[in-house]
């Protein structure tokens, strides 16, 4: 158990940096968090700095969460320890308390984790999530419905394992719940859609 905490907080502490916020500041002397929706999130850097900066940003946000795995495999082949990694990786990301517990939504850090346990989980995610942003033009909506696809990818890849699918509920119902303000947006028929200046 006091190795699980451990690799929790290790994992929460990598999840913590957020390369949206470093990388604005470092190369282009703003705060993303004072501009467009005020997220400190991929999209946000996209819509307001360009593709270079959200690319670095995208692979920043995926590997705290990939080293974080790889540690927690390092010490042990127990799925409860990768299981603290994810999940400590995730909540540091959204939660990150080097910035008062102010971050992101989390999506491309629990995109990276899904990877990280079952790359087909990883890739129906992919397909499900970016076939629905254009289809929609609403990355809210890729980004909504690839939550939901990690459980039910999960269901079928792996029915036997309770403990993952249990977590994969968790990892989803936590994305869904960081996007609450996107769904009533999307119910309101308010949500921002590409090219636009809300965040996801």
């Amino acid at each position: 158990m006091l190795m699980l905490i451990l690799m929790f907080i290790i994992a929460y502490l990598l999840g913590g940096l957020n390369f949206s916020i470093l990388l604005s500041k470092l190369m282009a002397k703003k705060d993303v968090r004072e501009l467009g929706s005020g997220n400190a999130g991929f999209t946000n850097t996209l819509r307001n700095f360009g593709k270079g900066i959200a690319a670095l940003v995208l692979i920043g946000d995926a590997l705290k969460a990939v080293v974080a795995i790889i540690i927690a495999r390092y010490i042990s082949n127990d799925q409860y320890m990768v299981f603290a990694a994810g999940l400590g990786a995730i909540l540091g990301h959204n939660f990150p308390v080097y910035y008062g517990f102010k971050g992101g939504k989390g999506i491309l850090t629990s995109a990276a984790v899904v990877f990280m346990i079952d790359w087909r989980a990883g890739l129906f995610l992919l397909i499900v999530s970016v076939s629905l942003m254009f289809i929609t033009r609403y990355v809210s909506v890729g980004s909504i419905f690839g939550c939901i696809a990690f459980p039910v990818s999960i269901y079928i890849l792996q029915p036997t394992n309770t403990p993952l699918l249990v977590f994969a509920m968790l990892v989803s119902g936590l994305a869904l719940f960081m996007h609450r303000e996107n769904i009533k947006r999307l119910m309101n028929g308010t949500e921002n859609r590409f090219g636009r200046k809300r965040d996801v």
